[in-house]
């Protein structure tokens, strides 16, 4: 199963880093007994931490955006 890419460059960074943030925010909120407040920002950045991974958004799929072909058009355009 060949998963589609379009999550790269920037988009794909500020993810990563969010998603990590949440998760450590998640474990901060769960120690401090807000678990509501816990699970979803655990929820939350476990979803971005899925997107940093496999370089895919299901939203980016429904709207049409693909971040990757910035990456592509920028170094073909410098070749020319």
């Amino acid at each position: 199963m060949n998963i589609p890419r379009n999550v790269g460059g920037l988009d794909r960074t500020v993810r990563g880093v969010l998603g990590i943030w949440l998760v450590v925010v998640g474990i901060a909120a769960l120690l401090d007994r807000q678990r509501i407040k816990a699970f979803t920002a655990i929820v939350a950045g476990i979803g971005l931490l899925f997107n940093w991974a496999t370089q895919f958004c299901g939203c980016n799929a429904l709207f049409g955006i693909d971040t990757t072909s910035s990456e592509t058009a920028t170094s073909g355009e410098s070749a020319n």
